[in-house]
């Protein structure tokens, strides 16, 4: 099983992209799971979305705690938001930030493999919409 931790703000398209990522995966003939974690519901503030995928039944109804891979859509989570917790030390964490992968290790500590892309950057000045999610899933 492949367990996924989104960490956005509210309007980002955390949640979104969890529930494409789930059909998606659900299309390929995988068992999915895609489920939200939030407090006050608004624009701007912090959300926590998960993903499940195997090629099994997934019985699991819990927030995932131990992920493979965690997502950041809003780099400035990391100071407020231990987006490293738990994370498996052969794990993989994807960053949308304009710093490098270096920096990153070094602001959160995190061993693992880090991969940092800029996703809101030059992609949503283009398109007219600073979304971090566009470019993962496509205009």
């Amino acid at each position: 099983m492949i367990e996924v931790r989104w960490h956005g703000r509210g309007g980002q398209g955390a949640v979104t992209s969890v529930e494409l990522l789930a059909m998606a995966a659900i299309d390929e003939g995988k068992y999915a799971q895609g489920f939200p974690s939030f407090g006050p519901e608004r624009r701007g503030a912090p959300v926590e979305a998960f993903n499940r995928v195997d090629s099994r039944q997934i019985k699991l109804r819990s927030r995932i705690y131990n992920p493979d891979v965690a997502v950041v859509l809003d780099e400035s989570l990391m100071g407020l938001v231990n987006v490293a917790a738990g994370l498996k030390p052969d794990g993989i964490l994807i960053v949308n930030t304009v710093r490098s992968v270096a920096e990153v290790r070094k602001s959160i500590g995190y061993k693992g493999k880090i991969f940092t892309v800029d996703a809101t950057g030059s992609p949503g000045r283009s398109w007219g919409c600073p979304s971090p999610t566009r470019p993962c899933w496509g205009p």
